[in-house]
């Protein structure tokens, strides 16, 4: 209880002591009130337990980035070195070359790919033509045709194209479907005749 009071006692003091130095400040001369002034900072630091300011600690490192902002691309590019001749129900074009398949977004057993990043994306779609033979297909979005790979039989094999950009969700997939009657897609062992690309444009931003 003693040493109890005698705290409280210091600190009535030393409040009395500061009040006191603040009243001749206010009081005194420039150079009075600037010295009481002085010595009011230091006991009212003192008064706060603040002590001199420490040396400047090094730069910390920089935090990973956030789930939003992991793996936002997606692109593929394959191809196909084996002719195809379309049977009598409607078959998805698969592909046996890797060219550029980030993330395996691309699935090569089932010639899909398959959306990760909401967005707008780019396709395109080359193939080459057999003589005298049909070429009949389509550029898919899960189950909905979006374009046409079309030529007619001609006595010129021919290299044919289409591209076009589609909005995607999670989940969406695209593929290249031949149609269910009789059509041919040619290549050969030496070269890639047949060639099917995407990348993501734009992310969806959320």
């Amino acid at each position: 209880v003693h040493i109890h009071n005698s705290t409280l006692l210091c600190h009535s003091a030393l409040r009395t002591h500061v009040l006191y130095i603040f009243h001749l400040a206010s009081q005194g001369t420039r150079e009075t009130a600037g010295t009481e002034g002085h010595l009011g900072s230091l006991v009212r630091k003192a008064l706060l337990g603040r002590g001199p300011m420490g040396p400047k600690g090094t730069k910390g490192q920089a935090s990973p980035p956030g789930d939003s902002f992991k793996n936002q691309d997606a692109a593929f590019s394959v191809g196909r070195r084996k002719s195809l001749h379309s049977v009598d129900y409607y078959q998805a074009l698969v592909f046996d070359t890797e060219f550029v398949n980030l993330h395996g977004h691309f699935d090569m057993f089932k010639g899909k790919f398959y959306c990760y990043v909401p967005g707008i994306y780019f396709f395109n779609i080359n193939i080459h033509t057999w003589n005298f033979k049909e070429n009949y297909l389509h550029i898919m979005r899960n189950d909905k045709e979006q374009a046409i790979v079309y030529t007619q039989p001609s006595e010129r094999s021919i290299m044919q194209s289409q591209s076009l950009m589609l909005p995607l969700e999670l989940s969406d997939e695209v593929w290249v479907r031949l149609y269910k009657r009789e059509n041919t897609v040619y290549s050969d062992d030496v070269d890639v005749y047949i060639t099917f690309n995407g990348y993501l444009i734009k992310p969806t931003l959320e």
